[in-house]
């Protein structure tokens, strides 16, 4: 029997409607796939400023893998990363007070920076040097050209300032790789030192501009 029009469902009165859904299904989709992507698993920043020159320039792109924090927060665990890795971390207060979130009124809510040292490790910057002190080296050493991959990258020579700390516990010690001056606010000057529940996760790769695309 041949269904008539008031038999038919409302989905088949309504064609349009039908699409119209599916498009907003299909939307939803991929706003809810991106997001977790965004969250969970990578995500992308531009490079902004000098401060980590010559191994990151002004606008370049970089990924970052979010996946290695995810897992060892859904571990119940605090992402630690490996000394040189380059890390982006959420932006503090203003006032410099140390905060597990990004602050509301700083422009810039993510920053990119090198880990040097880690909680009992004493960091000292001193005639251009910057040396860390732990059980590994307790006369001291400079970590500078195990993270030089090239003449092209890495940090500079010279490192401004003058500094002798002991990094608190739960917190690392970050610098810029363009250390001259003040070129890098990091953990040396204005920045501290920054908790781990701060960080965003290392960076993986560069992916803009593509001729010099490259992993870290």
């Amino acid at each position: 029997m041949e269904h008539t029009y008031n038999e038919a469902s409302f989905m088949q009165r309504h064609p349009l409607f039908k699409d119209f859904l599916s498009l907003v299904l299909f939307v939803g989709t991929v706003a809810l796939g991106t997001f977790l992507l965004n969250a969970f698993i990578f995500r992308s920043y531009n490079v902004v400023g000098e401060s980590m020159e010559n191994t990151l320039l002004n606008d370049d792109r970089v990924i970052v893998n979010r996946l290695a924090v995810s897992w060892e927060h859904f571990l119940g665990k605090e992402y630690v990363p490996e000394r040189g890795e380059i890390i982006v971390f959420a932006n503090g207060s203003s006032s410099g007070e140390l905060t597990c979130g990004p602050s509301p009124d700083t422009d810039n809510q993510y920053i990119i920076k090198r880990v040097i040292a880690f909680p009992g490790e004493r960091v000292q910057v001193k005639d251009g040097v910057m040396t860390v002190y732990n059980d590994e080296y307790p006369e001291g050493h400079n970590y500078d050209e195990a993270w030089r991959k090239s003449e092209y990258d890495g940090p500079k020579v010279h490192t401004s300032g003058e500094v002798d700390v002991i990094v608190p516990e739960g917190e690392l010690f970050v610098s810029g790789d363009n250390r001259e001056g003040g070129n890098s606010m990091d953990s040396r000057n204005g920045l501290g030192t920054i908790p781990y529940c701060r960080i965003a996760g290392p960076v993986s790769l560069r992916i803009f501009p593509f001729s010099r695309f490259r992993t870290f």
